[in-house]
């Protein structure tokens, strides 16, 4: 960047004042935003790892001001350097900007940070101080002379933001740090009101979430990242083996509407409690006869019993929101009906079609060609998809095609393969799918992409692959595979499983003019308020984003719940900070990979127990058991609680 005049950050000093524009050094290690808001251009951040200035116009010292009065008001208050020494110190920044200030106002305030960050217990308390330091270090004559001056300093306009490098990972930035430090403590009813405050289904979460947040934990730098999606898990299986019943906070909004939801899946489902919350009148339609739209159809019972998804649904719909099963919008009812019966629509169904190989066969209705949404349903429910298989070849190297193989072993197919065009490294399935698999002997066959499928009357016999090289990285950034000349081989099958992607049947807009579509066949919305360019209809879910992470669509469907309320209450459908500082952090990191933490490591993570490969791999039994409560809360105890503050300048 080479409009900063002066930078701190990460240790990197510089100063670009008493610089002409031309003649100024550029900063490397920070990329900092032109824009907070559409309108309102970043002029200073300061925060967690030092100060950049852009102006020469910014109070210094009413800006430091700002940011440890934010500081102290997001201090946990559980150890008294923090919520004493921070208070102290926005005290005496506050006198000194009101025109009161001290001759030995500085070197107390310098006193105190040190004390403060050597002292406290966690990152709001260690790392909050450094910013001020810097500013005393680096703009002494202007603190010097506001506080010899005794002139008062004019307030400037900030925005300040807590989170976490984890809190800023996750789609819906649960308050991770919180929740944990409550298992820590033994508090498990007050973690989970931290949870169910934004994620209504923990227990769903707890054992199917991708697990974003565990990438950005700073206890990976040391040795392992906190176990944060098994702690969830665990204080909702707590609740359900108590026989415990959920408390949900209900605070109506002024005026209240009724509003219908398709889907029953995750954006749906979080949707319609973020509304029935505020005391909306909620109707969800479900194609299904039961509820969890792909996460029912397609995540299998060894990884999500059907019990707990649907219990955590029936305990949702105690807030009164009703659910219409074996309801097709589209067939049943019409889009246009439910737009014209109700103040808004929330659209939030999932990609339940299968993507096409376009592989010579595939379109000619072979018997044991089966897509593989359509395999992992047909297990879902209970039935062999093709009980004269014995012999299946599964293509693909995502989670659903790891799920296909591992399914095809607990209905008593004999023989499983997995053929995937890339290398192991590149598979985008989670890498633990990937080992439980690896574990349960499942057969990998990297670098081989099918050609044709062969069959006789009718029926699959088999499957042509040519072998794979890695050539130029393509649009993705992963190495293009490039099929070997002479390499065709065949596969001796009976059922071929095409799990290469996953799309969305849009049908259902029939009749529905001017909502805006993507030639990947998703509705396009306003990516923050999720409103579609119809203004009564919302959407979110694997019908906007493509395929995705679950907790992506339950972010989705809380933000779209939020914009709901706020349009049937008249109030415009503005951003919110988190909205911009979402924005911000994506350029300004919160995690470094290579950052010494400065402490000691060593302290190994509660993994949690399995069934043997042996023999999980014929059953359907959940194959792993959750936490204790005494190994809870020793992993608990390894979280490092990063919190950060940033406060900006506009």
């Amino acid at each position: 960047m080479n409009d900063i005049l002066f930078s701190s950050w990460a240790g990197e000093i510089v100063d670009n004042r008493n610089k002409q524009l031309e003649a100024f050094e550029p900063v490397e290690n920070i990329a900092l935003p032109e824009f907070f808001k559409q309108d309102q251009k970043i002029m200073a951040l300061i925060g967690w790892d030092g100060i950049i200035l852009r102006s020469g116009d910014i109070n210094i010292v009413d800006l430091s001001r700002a940011y440890l009065e934010s500081v102290h008001s997001n201090s946990c208050g559980k150890c008294i350097p923090c919520r004493t020494g921070t208070g102290v110190m926005a005290d005496i920044l506050k006198r000194i900007c009101s025109g009161q200030g001290h001759a030995d106002d500085l070197p107390t305030l310098q006193s105190l940070s040190a004390v403060v960050s050597a002292s406290s217990k966690c990152s709001i308390g260690q790392s909050g101080p450094l910013a001020l330091t810097h500013a005393i270090k680096h703009f002494k004559e202007d603190f010097d002379h506001a506080v010899n001056n005794g002139g008062v300093n004019a307030e400037g306009s900030y925005h300040s933001k807590l989170t976490a490098p984890c809190m800023d990972a996750c789609p819906i930035h649960l308050d991770i740090p919180t929740y944990v430090e409550h298992i820590k403590e033994a508090k498990f009813r007050e973690a989970l009101d931290v949870i169910r405050e934004r994620l209504p289904i923990p227990g769903i979460v707890g054992r199917v979430c991708v697990r974003p947040c565990e990438e950005h934990c700073r206890r990976a730098n040391l040795d392992e990242p906190i176990s944060i999606k098994y702690l969830k898990r665990f204080v909702a299986d707590r609740e359900l083996d108590l026989n415990a019943k959920p408390e949900y906070n209900i605070t109506p909004s002024e005026k209240t509407g009724k509003i219908a939801i398709i889907g029953a899946g995750p954006a749906g489902v979080t949707c319609a409690y973020h509304l029935a919350r505020k005391g909306h009148d909620v109707t969800i339609y479900e194609r299904l006869s039961e509820p969890g739209g792909m996460s029912a159809m397609g995540i299998p019972d060894y990884r999500l019993p059907r019990h707990i998804l649907r219990q955590e649904v029936d305990w949702i719909q105690k807030l009164g929101i009703t659910i219409q099963y074996d309801t097709d919008i589209g067939q049943d009812i019409k889009l246009s009906e439910l737009e014209a019966a109700n103040d808004a629509v929330f659209v939030g169904i999932g990609a339940q079609n299968s993507s096409a190989m376009r592989v010579e066969g595939e379109d000619k209705g072979y018997r044991g060609f089966i897509p593989g949404v359509q395999y992992l349903r047909d297990i879902n429910e209970g039935r062999d998809p093709y009980p004269e298989g014995k012999k299946v070849v599964v293509i693909g190297g995502g989670n659903v095609a790891i799920d296909c193989v591992r399914c095809s072993f607990r209905i008593k197919k004999e023989d499983v393969h997995l053929v995937y065009r890339r290398t192991r490294n590149e598979m985008p399935a989670d890498e633990v799918e990937i080992v439980d698999a690896e574990e349960e002997k499942v057969q990998f066959h990297f670098l081989t992409t099918p050609v044709r499928i062969i069959q006789e009357n009718g029926t699959v016999t088999g499957l042509e692959c040519i072998q794979m090289e890695l050539g130029e990285p393509d649009a993705s950034g992963r190495r293009r595979p490039v099929p070997v000349e002479g390499s065709e081989f065949t596969f001796d099958c009976d059922t071929v499983v095409p799990a290469i992607g996953q799309r969305v049947d849009l049908s259902l807009l029939e009749g529905v003019d001017n909502v805006g579509v993507t030639r990947w066949q998703t509705i396009i919305v306003d990516k923050f308020t999720k409103q579609t360019s119809r203004p009564k209809i919302f959407s979110a879910g694997d019908c906007e984003t493509g395929p995705g992470a679950l907790i992506t669509a339950c972010a989705g469907g809380r933000k779209a719940a939020l914009n709901i309320d706020r349009m049937i209450n008249g109030l415009p459908l503005e951003y919110e900070d988190e909205d911009h500082f979402d924005t911000l952090f994506r350029q300004v990191k919160l995690y470094d990979p290579q950052e010494d933490v400065g402490i000691p490591g060593g302290v190994e993570r509660k993994h949690l127990e399995m069934l043997p490969p042996e023999t999980r791999k014929f059953i359907f039994d959940e194959v792993e058991k959750g936490y204790s409560v005494t190994e809870a809360i020793a992993e608990a105890q390894r979280c490092l609680r990063c919190y950060r503050v940033a406060t900006v300048a506009l």
